[in-house]
């Protein structure tokens, strides 16, 4: 009976992909590409090298990634500057603010609890569209709806097209990304 082979963090998610390469003769490689751990490997690298160079390098990736990523306590400081700077008509102030494993929403804001939850997914996002999203979510503590107040409050933030571009950008390299569905035959 054939031993299942270990399975790697995030395998499961297809976060990571394990390329051989016949280009690379001695090094491997790693890198994050279009939300996935890419990582590069010589050709006649053996299984044995690989189940202990595979998950190092995930680690180096992840710990490079955590370092860059802002706490949550530093989102709710970034918060408390925008909404000073931008709105200082709005005094309600988050409780939390927290990272959450999102796929479907760059953010979410409950105004009863005062609670705001980021997508993971904006972890390396550049300032700017980070800086948006918080915002975005934070506006929502005075205002539920997408309504006239709310956009006009959100038109105050001097980079919200290159924001949405980047978000709108992002969102279309994930869907680029997905495996291909295979289509049904039309009957004739």
């Amino acid at each position: 009976m054939e031993e299942d082979a270990p399975t790697l963090p995030g395998i499961s998610e297809g976060e990571i992909l394990v390329i051989r390469s016949t280009r690379r003769k001695k090094s491997a490689s790693a890198y994050r590409q279009g939300g996935r751990i890419v990582i590069s490997l010589p050709a006649r690298m053996s299984k044995a090298e690989e189940a202990q160079v595979v998950p190092e390098l995930i680690a180096i990736i992840r710990g490079r990634e955590a370092s860059k990523t802002p706490t949550e306590e530093a989102l709710s400081n970034r918060i408390d500057q925008l909404l000073n700077e931008l709105a200082p008509e709005i005094t309600a102030r988050p409780v939390s603010v927290s990272w959450r494993p999102m796929r479907e929403r760059w953010g979410s804001c409950t105004s009863l609890d005062r609670t705001i939850r980021i997508s993971d997914r904006l972890k390396l996002a550049p300032e700017y569209a980070l800086d948006y999203v918080l915002f975005h979510e934070a506006i929502h503590l005075e205002w539920g709806d997408h309504g006239a107040e709310f956009t006009e409050v959100l038109s105050r933030f001097e980079d919200s097209e290159l924001a949405s571009a980047y978000l709108d950008g992002w969102e279309a390299a994930e869907r680029a990304m997905l495996d291909p569905v295979e289509l049904k035959k039309l009957p004739k």
